[in-house]
């Protein structure tokens, strides 16, 4: 049983970090009174620019252009996103319509570049983010499969993970944000600019979707072909599950990133090779997972008070 669970671990963290930091990116935006379920096509612009980013320069500075693809990827998801804001914090269109546009935007863009770009409309990273073990730690017997034939990238969301939650329930510019969402008009009246507080949560939701979304055409994707896997869609769904919370977010993650995991321990693990399940079980399995979690837990989970609401300044 042990090594089973030592088998899965490193397949969930890779797993879960993309919907970790995804569902943290969309945590900032609705704690500012945003909904955005464009968090799938703002991860799917993330890893087109770090797939792109990546392809070009390789030839020149290798291993070193995974990292530079990894940033640029948040930066385009943080510009995408001003798609978002502007549409529903300027125009105060219905953020629902506005998220599906983006998403629907992103798949078509991105395609249509990579297309212009290869030809086929898929791009292939040559050299990612290499798996690796920590020194001394993937020693020790309890605590070894956490640190062994991992992700660096893995370590950093869940470290990101325990800073936004710091951020946003310890600091004051965290408090602020998450007044915004609760009660902008009273936000307003002791002088928080909730326009610009609103346009922060939402540029930083894209540059966290957009790193999600790089990470995994850097890490376990390793290709840029317009789609990833609905993980944006897995990731609001965490959010929910972890009850706006950034911790629960991170223990959420975790659980999805492990029913992902099953689907590639399948064809590697003797115990379930023998149960002859069928592939296309494991592989629906997160997206089952998600409509139970949902109906379980979404019942007492009570997001933002303000979240889609649009702002109007000045009324009380």
């Amino acid at each position: 049983m042990w090594a089973f669970i030592a088998l899965a671990i490193p397949y969930a963290l890779t797993f879960a970090s993309p919907i970790m930091i995804t569902a943290l990116g969309g945590l900032m935006s609705e704690k500012s009174g945003i909904v955005n379920i464009g968090l799938d096509g703002l991860m799917i612009v993330g890893s087109f620019a770090a797939a792109f980013t990546t392809s070009m320069l390789y030839p020149t500075l290798g291993g070193a252009a995974a990292w530079i693809g990894l940033l640029v990827g948040g930066i385009a998801g943080g510009i995408f996103s001003l798609l978002h804001a502007y549409a529903s914090i300027s125009l105060k269109a219905n953020q629902i319509i506005s998220g599906v546009a983006i998403n629907m935007m992103a798949v078509a863009v991105t395609t249509f570049f990579a297309r212009k770009i290869t030809g086929s409309g898929t791009i292939f990273v040559q050299k990612g983010i290499e798996r690796g073990s920590v020194e001394f730690l993937s020693d020790i017997p309890v605590i070894a499969p956490f640190f062994t034939k991992s992700y660096i990238t893995s370590y950093l969301v869940i470290i990101l993970a325990i800073i936004i939650w710091i951020f946003i329930n310890k600091t004051y510019f965290g408090m602020r944000l998450e007044a915004c969402g609760e009660h902008p008009q009273a936000a307003e009246t002791v002088g928080i600019d909730v326009v610009k507080m609103r346009y922060i949560g939402v540029i930083a939701s894209g540059v966290l979707a957009g790193i999600g979304g790089s990470i995994v055409v850097l890490t376990y994707q390793g290709e840029f072909s317009g789609s990833v896997s609905g993980l944006g869609f897995l990731a609001l769904a965490t959010l929910i599950f972890g009850k706006w919370d950034a911790l629960k977010i991170l223990y959420a993650s975790l659980f999805f990133g492990l029913a992902k995991a099953l689907a590639t321990m399948s064809a590697l693990n003797e115990f379930l090779k023998t149960l002859n399940i069928p592939m296309q079980f494991y592989n629906m399995l997160p997206y089952v997972l998600t409509l139970v979690a949902l109906a379980i837990f979404s019942t007492n989970a009570v997001s933002p008070k303000a979240a889609g609401e649009p702002y109007e300044p000045g009324r009380r």
